[in-house]
This record gives C-alpha cells, sequence and structure tokens, in this order.
C-alpha cells in the first residue's frame, strides 16, 4: 500500500475549508503580536487559496482553468514559504508556530498527495 493517498478528490474536499480558515484563524487566535504581517499574511493567502480553488480543475472547481499540477505546485510553495516566514519576517510566539504547523501541514499533504493517473488512450 502506497502512503501516497491523499487523492484529487480528498485535496478538492480540504481546500475550501482550510482558505477559510485561513482568513478567519488568525483574528480568532489574535495573530499579529509579534509583526502584523503575520495577521494579514494568512488572510492574503486564505483569499488566494480560495482563488486557486475555484479555478482548479477539480470537481470542486467553479471555474477550471488551472491545471491541478499547477495548484499542487502553488501549494508547495506556499507551505515552503510558510515555513521559512517566522525567521524572514520576525514572526515570534503564536505567529511563528501558527506558521510553522500551517507550512509542515501542507508540504505533508503535498508529500503524501496519489500521482496523477496518466489517461488511457
Amino acid at each position: 500500500m502506497s502512503l501516497r493517498f491523499v487523492t484529487r478528490s480528498i485535496h478538492a474536499y480540504l481546500d475550501y475549508p482550510v482558505a477559510f480558515a485561513l482568513m478567519g484563524l488568525p483574528f480568532v487566535l489574535g495573530l499579529g503580536q509579534s509583526n502584523p504581517l503575520a495577521l494579514w499574511l494568512s488572510v492574503a493567502t486564505g483569499v488566494a487559496a480560495f482563488v486557486l480553488t475555484v479555478l482548479t480543475d477539480h470537481h470542486l472547481g467553479v471555474w477550471r482553468v488551472l491545471p491541478y499540477k499547477f495548484h499542487l505546485a502553488v501549494d508547495l510553495t506556499v507551505g515552503i514559504a510558510f515555513l521559512v516566514a517566522p525567521s524572514l519576517l520576525g514572526f515570534a510566539g503564536l505567529d511563528a508556530l501558527f506558521y510553522w504547523l500551517n507550512g509542515a501541514a501542507v508540504v505533508a499533504v503535498i508529500s503524501l498527495s496519489a500521482p496523477e493517473q496518466e489517461a488511457m488512450a
């Protein structure tokens, strides 16, 4: 059994709640204590994640214009950016922990994503 079990369908169902969490949790958690950017980076990323999901070619995409592989590449880039953001932007405490945990979760999901199956001719 492969450890790569996150299918396109599972990923699609994760996208919308994650986007809304990135927009709302910073306010709930009071992020921005070490740097106001800690609040707004997550909110902006959540908005971008929502738009990306709406435009992705999977069954929950509304306008399916972006390839799923592109979506995965963007997600991986965001995950890595979240992992380094605390060091680069001077986030500390809960601000840093929020980004490290979210970055690690995104990188893990991408790492566990099942490869796309090629269509049979």
